[in-house]
């Protein structure tokens, strides 16, 4: 593994914190979380610097659902060391696409899947965001390279999108979902996708190219209709 070398000076300079903490604010990480991990170094683990990264409600998910476990062993098994000792990262690996209704533990599944592959020893970036986030993100505006965002995205070794389908449809959502899935497609990178649509809703709202791809590079879990938000067990 290789080593860098930098400038102590350079690297806390106020233009380089300022650069970090832009990129912590955009990926909702909250800057004290990150910086008490590095003022203790000894409490530091990889699955401490996931929590830094995770939205509070979902820090304690835990996967519990045979198919997304079958996901994560399955993903893990595939990860790959960069050079001879190295931690093996995650590259490439196989998709879900979780359906089900609202409140039905999609999202919670998700992020406990990311959590129990962090558990399983093996490195990964990822990054989570909402669809409707993901298209406000990459919609066209001043001073904003989308295609630099929507290039990182497409990129991002694990990715989870939320809620897909659930922003307004529109040939625009249609062509930016078509080229992230298309690019997510080719390199075979591994996707948690949750949505309230059934197949047949999903491929009027996004269209036959798009779903054609999700049908071969997912497998699709289907969770019980019951919403567990409303149906919670009395404490």
């Amino acid at each position: 593994m290789r080593t860098h070398t930098r400038d102590p000076q350079t690297l806390g300079s106020a233009g380089t914190l300022d650069r970090m903490a832009r990129i912590l604010a955009a990926r909702n990480i909250d800057p004290a979380a990150v910086a008490a991990l590095v003022d203790e170094p000894d409490s530091f683990s990889p699955l401490d610097a996931l929590l830094a990264a995770m939205p509070p409600r979902y820090q304690g998910a835990v996967a519990d659902h045979p198919q997304v476990l079958d996901w994560v062993r399955d993903v893990a098994q595939q990860a790959v060391a960069p050079s001879q000792g190295a931690r093996r990262q995650v590259t490439t690996g196989p998709s879900l696409l979780m359906a089900g209704v609202v409140g039905a533990g999609k999202t919670h599944q998700a992020y406990g899947a990311v959590r129990q592959l962090v558990r399983t020893g093996v490195g990964v970036r990822w990054r989570a965001t909402t669809a409707a986030d993901l298209y406000a993100d990459l919609r066209p505006r001043p001073g904003v390279d989308s295609e630099r965002e929507l290039a990182d995205v497409s990129r991002c070794p694990l990715l989870i999108i939320d809620d897909l389908g659930a922003a307004k449809a529109s040939e625009w959502v249609e062509e930016v979902t078509y080229r992230l899935i298309n690019r997510r497609y080719n390199h075979m990178l591994p996707t948690l996708i949750t949505t309230n649509l059934a197949i047949k809703d999903l491929r009027a709202y996004l269209g036959d190219r798009v779903t054609s791809r999700l049908a071969q590079m997912t497998t699709r879990v289907e969770f019980e209709p019951v919403d567990r938000r409303r149906h919670r067990p009395a404490a």
